[in-house]
């Protein structure tokens, strides 16, 4: 059973080598695929670096800012065609500690679940270093979305999971509409109208320590709106099952 772990760049210079080297230190193995959206920082030139170290380490430079939407679908892609059985997604600034990948794994590979998420408010709420505006706007965020969609997943705007390769094949990426944030509710959204197994797992989010966030309040103010258009789209879709 093959692992990989998509992890999108976007001046991630100052963390790529120590996530790198954390993931490959796992008593699971997992590849990982880095997806560089021309970061200006030469991210992609460490990652070549790199690669002569790794042969678990692949990557896929693209020609700028295109949207965390599309660079996750862009790797679920890439894959798809390799026949990866587990397909992760992970921030590179440490923000998901790499030690919890194994707990994800362990969630599909072992208990059966078909979508394993990185949970910071399963439990509480788990999350180190960020100001409280953060916080608040994050877990309201959370309640807003269950309110609209009637998912009942407490971290619904949660960028850590992992998918068994058969929710992505019947996901129709094409017809994600959200490039931002709120691509990550809206597969959440798609796995759980298809039926399959969502687990979530308890981890501790810690604030990025190297590097600058890439999130806005105009990010997160559109994956909320999206919310609304996601769910009336659903009403004119007939679902499996």
């Amino acid at each position: 059973m093959s692992n990989v772990v998509i992890i999108p760049t976007y001046k991630e210079r100052e963390n790529i080598e120590r996530i790198v080297r954390a993931v490959s230190e796992l008593p699971v193995s997992f590849d990982m695929l880095i997806i560089d959206d021309n970061s200006p920082d030469g991210t992609a030139d460490t990652v070549r670096e790199l690669q002569s170290e790794f042969e678990n380490l692949y990557m896929i430079e693209r020609s700028g800012k295109l949207g965390l939407g599309t660079a996750y679908i862009a790797g679920f892609k890439w894959a798809l065609d390799r026949g990866y059985s587990y397909i992760y997604e992970m921030d590179a600034d440490f923000s998901h500690n790499p030690e919890d990948l194994v707990k994800l794994y362990a969630v599909c590979h072992d208990e059966g679940a078909d979508v394993a998420i990185g949970s910071r408010y399963i439990s509480g709420v788990n999350v180190v270093d960020w100001p409280l505006s953060r916080v608040l706007m994050s877990y309201c965020a959370s309640i807003y979305v269950r309110a609209v969609t009637g998912m009942k997943i407490m971290d619904t705007t949660a960028g850590f999971k992992c998918y068994k390769r058969k929710v992505l094949e019947n996901i129709k990426t094409e017809k994600i509409k959200s490039i931002g944030y709120g691509f990550q509710i809206e597969m959440k959204f798609m796995a759980w109208k298809l039926g399959y197994r969502i687990v979530e797992v308890p981890i501790v989010f810690t604030d990025r320590k190297q590097g600058a966030s890439k999130m806005t309040g105009g990010i997160f103010n559109e994956a909320l709106w999206g919310v609304l258009g996601m769910k009336l789209r659903s009403m004119l879709t007939k679902y499996p099952g």
